[in-house]
């Protein structure tokens, strides 16, 4: 990963009225190849979640993968946790 660092993106979707606790993680990571993976953790607040690695060849692809998974999140209502 030789270009700029993307942050982890920590998300949160709590609606008590539906008894709805989730989070969502997205980050990036090296792979030992030279390729760059967008790993996501999702589920309810307090679990281990479930995981996902998608993995490319090039750090700019994965970053706007990340980017496009956040974009998505964030119109479904997730947010920082904390905000509402």
């Amino acid at each position: 990963m030789q270009g700029k660092q993307t942050a982890p993106v920590h998300l949160h979707r709590i609606d008590p009225e539906r008894n709805m606790h989730r989070f969502y993680l997205l980050s990036l990571q090296p792979t030992l190849f030279g390729g760059v993976s967008v790993t996501r953790n999702w589920g309810r607040i307090g679990s281990s979640g479930q995981t996902m690695m998608q993995t490319f060849e090039a750090e700019d692809d994965a970053t706007a993968a990340l980017l496009r998974l956040e974009r998505e999140k964030r119109r479904k209502g997730y947010r920082e946790p904390g905000l509402r």
